[in-house]
């Protein structure tokens, strides 16, 4: 009769261990239970008591969140039913500006307590989660003397989602926006998001495509973004739109969107003035305009700067805050100039004429997002104009959430870049804060990687990339690796050892990435449409949505010719780096092929020809999978069995991707190069025409049959 009772409550414990199965879904705000033991840092029992001091002292929203966090944190992982929180006021700090905090200690009725003081409760808010992420850290929170201040006002994601439920370049599912059931039903994934964009800082979420559409910006559907509003505000994160320059026209019933007709110019007053109605903080727009065949003022003989001022007036009025983002990802189907050269080329002379509500939102490089590219040389080219960098946090080019890339080494690598633009120190961070030019509004937005998938992210080690964004948005002076090792502590709470295996993996992985797949300043050689696997071969319609385009192979050699013998677009840079850059014996080889085409038989620093440097690459890559597959490998057993294998399997999907690259790309250049592989590069397993025919069908994040 025992064995029954047995059976049951050994499904009642299997259900319940089931049940809280590691999944990714908590990310990095995981708050298990800490028994008081670390392998990793000393630990000392926290507080026993939060004070919460703001100017106001009130019980606003986000007062409310940061209670219930506190309530789901520190309680959880102190193993207590309630930490005493007081909420009490204080003078205003001008040493912590609008979001900053400092945390310090206090003593309450004779208890040890930390106080958070803040010149605003998104302030407060921030520095409960600094509290909370010292606990899991095992931390101490005695002898505090933190003030932590956001180099950056305006923190933002950039969803990709389009009103269908897709999401553009989207590799983690559909979107989370349930528009369909918007106003009435509130999914509570909603506040779940919004707890994870408020525990990094982020201020603001875009929360539709820039391929806009203007149906957003109709009654039915501004209650929708309204209701999404509400649960984001109570977190500290404001909601921004799409703007579709088309808009007057498709509903407002107009026959022209030229900025400088009066009608057009009263229909976006009165639409703007409705949609502050429903969002009575809405943070304002992003515009991509005459890019890809979007609409703009470029279809009325107008300039991106009347273009945003249209815009920018009625945003700024009665005391609005709200902003435009100009979107500088422009490039015209009918100019034949290298297309890294037209930003630039559009944005330089209208320097100064954007209104003082407008910045200029600049890609990361002057192409789109590829592995490594050179820098955007827009950034710092128009001091009187306010300029936000745009990183892509989502996967396009960088094996979608199929194959890991830890892309903070590359936004250090980006945000630290020198443009020389007013001497030594004029970082694109620099440029990006405002600091350079004296410029108080800044911003900085990062395409989002998020979706339905219950790990959020697709690859649960992609959420390191959502981490590192907000971590860096905060402060770009981070270095990656205290990012990673943040990120790898707080989300699998494993052993000093295995954690330092975690941190090694990431730091290398967008390296590898590149090796395999676009070495030596190689870009824009993947496949068309959906942008995975490789396509040095595609042709066909347009020449710069082509590779040869790019990597320029022929017989003489390979490799895009942009100093003065070719298309100059060097010249647009500063002269320092025109000239490292310029130079064969001081280019950087990461960036040789951006910037040069040159003889397959170049000798190299290496000492190898410029062809077996190339192989030699394509099989370092590989290499670096494998090694990766090894160490993930030995984890077993120091991290939950769930997302071990997880990442197991996308390994090794991750290395059949690098060999496919490498044997698809080497083949390729073979009929330009005429060379052998070197010795130590594996042969192909298949012909050339083996790799034009593979067919990746539906593949996420482009709609249609690829």
């Amino acid at each position: 009769m025992k064995k029954p009772r047995l059976i049951l409550a050994c499904l009642l414990v299997c259900g319940a261990v089931s049940a809280w199965a590691e999944d990714g879904y908590r990310l990095w705000l995981r708050y298990d239970r800490i028994d008081g033991q670390s392998n990793r840092n000393e630990y000392r029992r926290p507080t026993q008591a939060l004070i919460l001091a703001t100017p106001t002292g009130e019980e606003s929203a986000i007062i409310k969140s940061a209670r219930s966090e506190v309530a789901r944190g520190l309680d959880k992982m102190l193993g207590r039913k309630q930490t005493k929180v007081h909420v009490v006021t204080h003078a205003p700090d001008p040493a912590l500006g609008e979001d900053g905090y400092a945390l310090e200690n206090v003593t309450v009725d004779g208890e040890a307590a930390v106080r958070v003081r803040a010149n605003s409760d998104a302030g407060v808010l921030y520095g409960v989660f600094e509290v909370l992420r010292r606990v899991q850290m095992r931390e101490s929170l005695e002898e505090l003397d933190v003030v932590s201040v956001p180099k950056i006002d305006r923190r933002l994601l950039n969803h990709w989602d389009d009103l269908n439920g897709f999401v553009e370049r989207g590799y983690a599912g559909f979107s989370l926006w349930r528009w369909y059931e918007l106003p009435e039903i509130l999914d509570p994934r909603y506040t779940d998001y919004a707890r994870a964009v408020a525990s990094l800082g982020l201020n603001g979420t875009v929360v539709t495509s820039v391929n806009a559409n203007a149906l957003i910006l109709t009654p039915d559907y501004l209650k929708k973004v309204a209701a999404l509003a509400d649960v984001f505000r109570a977190w500290g994160i404001r909601t921004y739109l799409t703007a579709r320059y088309s808009a007057p026209i498709e509903i407002g019933g107009l026959e022209t969107a030229d900025p400088f007709d009066p009608a057009v110019q009263a229909w976006w007053d009165a639409k703007i003035d409705e949609i502050y109605e429903h969002i009575p903080d809405f943070g304002g727009f992003v515009v991509k305009a005459n890019s890809e065949g979007q609409p703009g003022p470029h279809d009325y003989g107008r300039d991106h700067a009347v273009g945003a001022n249209l815009l920018a007036e009625p945003l700024a009025k009665n005391g609005r805050d709200g902003i435009v983002m100009w979107r500088a990802f422009v490039y015209d189907f009918e100019d034949d100039t290298d297309r890294v050269k037209q930003a630039y080329n559009q944005f330089v002379p209208l320097d100064g004429k954007f209104a003082d509500n407008v910045l200029v939102q600049i890609k990361n490089g002057p192409l789109d997002f590829m592995p490594r590219e050179a820098f955007s040389p827009l950034f710092g080219a128009t001091p009187q104009t306010k300029q936000m960098v745009e990183l892509q946090i989502t996967q396009e080019y960088l094996g979608a959430s199929l194959e890991l890339a830890y892309l903070g080494t590359m936004w250090e690598e980006v945000l630290q870049q020198d443009t020389f633009v007013q001497g030594e120190g004029s970082t694109i961070g620099t440029i990006t804060d405002g600091t350079l030019h004296g410029h108080e509004l800044s911003a900085i937005a990062g395409v989002a990687n998020t979706g339905t998938d219950r790990n959020w992210t697709g690859h649960v080690m992609a959420q390191a990339n959502w981490y590192a964004f907000g971590r860096l948005a905060w402060d770009h002076e981070l270095g990656a690796r205290e990012i990673a090792i943040e990120w790898a502590q707080l989300t699998f709470d494993a052993n000093a050892k295995a954690t330092d295996k975690i941190v090694n993996l990431l730091m290398s992985s967008r390296e590898t990435v590149v090796n395999y797949s676009m070495p030596l300043g190689l870009h824009h050689i993947m496949e068309r449409g959906h942008h995975y696997g490789p396509g040095p071969w595609v042709e066909g319609g347009r020449p710069d949505w082509t590779s040869p385009y790019y990597h320029q192979a022929d017989t003489t050699g390979i490799g895009a010719d942009r100093v003065a013998s070719g298309s100059n677009a060097i010249e647009q840079y500063a002269p320092e780096l025109q000239a490292l850059w310029g130079n064969l014996e001081t280019v950087p080889d990461e960036l040789l092929l951006w910037f040069h085409h040159l003889p397959w038989d170049y000798e190299m620093r290496s000492g190898r020809t410029l062809w077996n440097e190339l192989a030699f690459r394509y099989q370092q890559g590989v290499d670096e999978v494998r090694a990766m597959r090894e160490t993930w490998t030995s984890l077993r057993g120091d991290i939950d069995a769930e997302r071990w294998d997880h990442v197991r399997q996308r390994l090794a999907v991750q290395e059949a991707a690098a060999i496919e690259w490498r044997d698809a790309c080497l083949l390729y250049f073979q009929q330009f190069s005429k060379r052998p592989l070197p010795d130590g590069v594996e042969l192909p397993a298949h012909d050339l025409q083996h790799y034009i025919d593979v067919n990746r069908r539906y593949f996420p994040g482009h709609p249609g049959d690829n």
